[in-house]
């Protein structure tokens, strides 16, 4: 009988993450499936959440969140990108961060995300590029104290093994980490793209 409820239960979250995720299909190859039972409940809230994940590991850690930025600069899109709406050529700034926590007497350090973000410039209110250069500032948290009106598209959902992760990662290329990509939109356009990958051992 139990066996028979998880099962259910199981069943029933991968409908509703279907569901939310609306290109599951467009997933990348490299992407394999999850098995959604084996997730704990923190795992399965930030892989389906459309709030802001800095703000969930506060509350779930109860500790503050250190947004790490390791690399940022402008590019062009190389070709047309279908989920950003946007032309080839388009200048987009490609930022990578890293959440983090510390906890405990010792001050363990935990890796919770890993995240990397394409941003259309000039869909971005002036407040939101100057935020940009702040230490510490997340893309939530500037999205918010912009007053601009967003919703979140949940793209696809998948477990991977990444390869050539920054310098601060390297020690977890080829461990399994959740990943989902989603987009930010603001007057009916896409304004950012970002993937977030979780370590599964975080």
């Amino acid at each position: 009988m139990i066996l028979n409820e998880t099962a259910e239960k199981t069943d029933v979250f991968k409908k509703r993450m279907t569901d939310l995720f609306v290109a599951q299909f467009a997933k990348p190859s490299d992407l394999e499936e999850i098995n959604l039972s084996q997730l704990t409940p923190f795992q399965r809230v930030l892989l389906g959440t459309d709030g802001t994940v800095t703000r969930f590991i506060e509350a779930y850690t109860f500790s503050p969140v250190e947004i790490v930025l390791l690399h940022q600069e402008m590019q062009t899109l190389p070709t047309d990108h279908i989920w950003l709406d946007a032309a080839k050529g388009t200048r987009v700034i490609a930022r990578q961060v890293m959440l983090q926590t510390r906890q405990g007497v010792g001050q363990q350090l935990t890796i919770h995300t890993y995240a990397t973000s394409l941003i259309v410039q000039n869909r971005i209110p002036q407040v939101i590029r100057e935020g940009l250069t702040i230490k510490g500032r997340g893309l939530g948290q500037l999205v918010q104290r912009s007053s601009l009106e967003t919703r979140r598209d949940l793209l696809w959902c998948g477990l991977e093994r990444p390869k050539d992760l920054p310098k601060a990662l390297i020690h977890l290329e080829g461990e399994p980490f959740l990943s989902r990509a989603y987009r930010i939109v603001a007057d009916g356009q896409p304004i950012m793209l970002i993937n977030e990958q979780f370590p599964l051992d975080g």
